[in-house]
This record gives structure tokens, C-alpha cells and sequence, in this order.
């Protein structure tokens, strides 16, 4: 029995170990990339293999552009439409997060995650687009580095850099040329919300730019965006 314990306590020491070391080699990855441009994020990773089962010579649309070369319609565009207090909290919408839990409750399954721009950088970098309270709470450590390292500015000139905005598309300047063969910095208001109403689902409306609800949603972003904090 004293042996079994011994194996146990040892187990767990090895397992918390691993976890240190795990949480340790993210640390390091976001102090690089707080001075140091990300060339390719774990999203990107994710979808070229997707892309390279169709097409072995798949490549990804990225090129990036630094902060001051975006327009400041898709800033707005983006606060309003992803993260309306991205400029005030910590990290995390507390309020978001607690409707996001009831919605779960109500359908009884991960509907809703509440996440912040933040949260989101914090996936797109590191994680999976897989749905569970464990990648979440892995997402929050993440958060909370990026928050503590990164200034504002930095958290969403990466985050514009790097989302997902079309079936093989990252970041702004590729989404600007994909949809409207534009830079970036050209981006007018209206082709600033659409292009942040497709945020949620990017590929979805890679292959159907007429939906109707993508004309809805386009529409509150614009009407939102003169009130957005821009850092």
C-alpha cells in the first residue's frame, strides 16, 4: 500500500511537472512574439494540413502588415463587431462569459464561449479549434500572458494579422486583396464591417459573400463603429 502511494505521489509530481514545462514553453512563445512577428500560429497549422489532404501544394494567403498600415475602419469594425470593451477589461468580458454560460445551459451542450479579442489571440497562437471547458481554461492562462506582456495595441495588431478570414486566408492585408483587391490600409467602412462580420464563421462566407445575414450583420457593425475605442 506504501508503495502504491509512493507511485502515486511520484505520478502526480511527474504530471504537474509536464504542465510547467508546458505552461513555461507558451511563456516563452509569447515574450518572442511580443517583440518578434508570428510567421505561423497553430490555426494555420491546423488548416494547411486540411488544405494538403485535398491539394499537396496547398499554400496559405498571409502577408503581414504592421498596425499602423491597417485601416482604422477595420479596427472599429473588429472592436465592435468582436470585442466592444477590448480597450478597458483585463482580458475577459465577465458579463459576455456569464451569457455565454446560460446559453451552454440552455442547449445543453458548448454552444457559446463569450470569448474577448484577447481569448481569441490566445487560441488562433496556441490551440485547437476543438470545443471543451479544458481547452478554455488552457485559453485563460494564455490570456492572462498576453495581457500582462502585450500592450493593447500589440493584442490586436497580431490578432488582425493573424485570424482566419476565408478558406486558406489569414489576416487583414490577404483578406483585403482576397475580397476586395485592396491593401489593407484601403479598407473603406462598409468593406471594413463586412469583412468583421465574417469573422465567426470565415469560410463559411468565403463560399457565400451574398448571404443575407452577413448583409444584416455588416449593417449593426457599421452603425456600431463610431463609438469603438481604438488602441
Amino acid at each position: 500500500m506504501r508503495l502504491i502511494r509512493r507511485c502515486l505521489k511520484w505520478a502526480a509530481l511527474g504530471l504537474l511537472g509536464v504542465c510547467l514545462a508546458w505552461q513555461l514553453w507558451l511563456l516563452g512563445w509569447v515574450l518572442f512574439w511580443g517583440w518578434v512577428n508570428p510567421g505561423e500560429t497553430r490555426f494555420m497549422e491546423i488548416r494547411l494540413g486540411e488544405l494538403r489532404q485535398k491539394q499537396p501544394d496547398a499554400r496559405l494567403k498571409k502577408q503581414w502588415v504592421p498596425y499602423e498600415r491597417i485601416s482604422i475602419h477595420l479596427k472599429r469594425a473588429i472592436i465592435s463587431a468582436e470585442d466592444a470593451k477590448f480597450v478597458d477589461h483585463e482580458g475577459f468580458d465577465w458579463e459576455g462569459i456569464q451569457k455565454a454560460l446560460e446559453k451552454n445551459q440552455k442547449k445543453r451542450r458548448f454552444a457559446a464561449g463569450g470569448s474577448t479579442i484577447s481569448q481569441q489571440l490566445a487560441k488562433n497562437l496556441f490551440l485547437t479549434p476543438t470545443k471543451s471547458y479544458v481547452r478554455k481554461a488552457e485559453e485563460a492562462i494564455i490570456t492572462l500572458m498576453l495581457e500582462n506582456l502585450w500592450s493593447k495595441r500589440r493584442i490586436l495588431e497580431v490578432y488582425l494579422n493573424v485570424i482566419e478570414w476565408g478558406n486558406g486566408v489569414f489576416g487583414a492585408e490577404a483578406a483585403a486583396r482576397h475580397y476586395y483587391n485592396a491593401s489593407a490600409a484601403q479598407l473603406g467602412p462598409e468593406q471594413a464591417a463586412r469583412l468583421a462580420g465574417m469573422v465567426p464563421n470565415p469560410r463559411f462566407y468565403d463560399r457565400n459573400r451574398n448571404a443575407p445575414g452577413l448583409a444584416r450583420k455588416t449593417a449593426i457593425i457599421l452603425a456600431r463603429m463610431p463609438g469603438a475605442e481604438v488602441p
